[in-house]
C-alpha cells in the first residue's frame, strides 16, 4: 500500500490547500498612537513640550472627555478638542513695588506667582509680565526680586549672580528644631535622576553651601535665618530635608501639610548699574512668626558652627 500524504480532518482545508477557496482575510487593529504625538502632528504651532502641559491642565478632550496624561494611547479616527483658556491665571496678581529707577524693578513676589515661564505657552500671568528676569524664586517661595528694564542691565545683574557678589537672606519655618543654632551646610547637590524635576544631595554634585541661624523654636517648629552662598536650584529646600527639619509646606521634599511653602526671601543686596551698592528688604509674612509664637524659645545664637552639621544615616 503506498501512502501518498496525510488526510486532512476538516474538508474547508483541504480546499483552501487545493487553491479551490479563499480564507477571509483578517482585519489588522488599528494603530495606535500617544496623545501628545498625534496632536504634535495636528497643532504644529506648539512644540510637543507645550501641547503635554496643555494635556496635564485638562485642556483637551477625547471624542467629548478629558484626558490628562500625554501618554494615552489613542487612534487616529477619534475627535481631537484643544481649547485653551482665553484669560491668564493670576491676571490680577501685582507684586508690590519696592524700588524702581529708569534701569531696574524691585518687587516682592507673592507665593503662588511663576518668575517665568517654563515651555512655550503659559496659561498664566508670571513675573516676566513686569519686567526682564535675572534670577529666579520657586513658584512657592514669596519674597524680594530684582527686574530688569534693558537688556544691558538684565546682563548686568546675571554677572553679579553667577560671580557670587550677591547676598540673600532668606527666612523659613522648619519642622522641628535644628539640632545646632547655628551652622554652615555644605552639602553638594545633584539632580535625582529618578525624580528629575527634584534634587539630592550627592558627593559628586555640585557644590552648595548654606548658613543656618536658628531665630526661635516652639520644639513643634522653627524659625530660621538662611543665607546662601551659591544658587543652586531647590538648594534651602534640599538641605534643610537632608538635616531632617524639612521647610513646612513643602509639597516636594515634605510632608507639604500646610497653606503655603514657609519660605520667604528678606534681603537681597546688589550693585546698580553705576555702582550704586543697595540692600532691599521686604518683612517675612506674619504668619511665619505666628506658627511658631506660642511656647517659643528665642535662641541667642551665639553658638557658630564652621563645621557641616550632617545628618547621621
Amino acid at each position: 500500500m503506498i501512502r501518498t500524504g496525510k488526510k486532512f480532518s476538516k474538508p474547508e482545508m483541504s480546499r483552501v490547500i487545493n487553491g479551490d477557496t479563499v480564507l477571509p482575510e483578517e482585519e489588522a487593529p488599528e494603530e495606535k498612537i500617544r496623545l501628545d504625538i498625534l496632536m504634535r502632528e495636528i497643532y504644529r504651532s506648539y512644540n510637543r513640550s507645550t501641547l503635554q502641559k496643555f494635556i496635564e491642565a485638562g485642556y483637551v478632550t477625547v471624542d467629548g472627555e478629558v484626558v490628562t496624561k500625554p501618554n494615552t494611547k489613542i487612534t487616529r479616527d477619534v475627535k481631537l478638542d484643544l481649547r485653551v483658556p482665553d484669560e491668564l491665571k493670576n491676571a490680577d496678581v501685582e507684586p508690590d513695588v519696592v524700588y524702581e529707577d529708569d534701569n531696574v524693578l524691585v518687587v516682592n513676589k507673592p507665593e503662588g506667582l511663576l518668575s517665568e515661564a517654563k515651555g512655550e505657552y503659559c496659561p498664566e500671568r508670571t513675573l516676566a509680565d513686569f519686567g526682564l528676569v535675572a534670577h529666579r524664586l520657586d513658584r512657592d517661595t514669596s519674597g524680594v526680586m530684582i527686574l530688569a528694564k534693558n537688556e544691558d542691565t538684565l546682563h548686568y545683574l546675571k554677572r553679579q549672580f553667577q560671580n557670587r557678589s550677591v547676598h540673600k537672606t532668606y527666612y523659613a519655618v522648619v519642622e522641628g528644631r535644628p539640632k545646632l543654632d547655628q551652622a554652615r551646610i555644605d552639602l553638594p547637590l545633584i539632580r535625582d535622576m529618578k525624580r528629575p524635576t527634584t534634587f539630592r544631595v550627592d558627593a559628586n554634585g555640585k557644590e552648595s553651601e548654606t548658613f543656618y541661624k536658628l531665630l526661635k523654636t516652639n520644639g513643634d517648629y522653627s524659625l530660621v535665618e538662611l543665607k546662601p552662598t551659591t544658587g543652586r536650584t531647590h538648594q534651602l529646600r534640599v538641605h534643610m530635608k537632608y538635616l531632617g527639619h524639612p521647610i513646612v509646606g513643602d509639597r516636594v521634599y515634605g510632608d507639604g501639610d500646610a497653606d503655603r511653602l514657609y519660605l520667604h526671601a528678606g534681603e537681597l543686596e546688589i550693585t546698580l548699574p553705576g555702582g550704586d551698592r543697595r540692600v532691599f528688604r521686604v518683612p517675612r509674612p506674619a504668619k511665619f512668626d505666628e506658627l511658631v509664637s506660642e511656647k517659643a524659645v528665642v535662641s541667642k545664637g551665639t553658638s557658630a558652627v564652621k563645621s557641616s552639621e550632617k545628618k547621621s544615616k
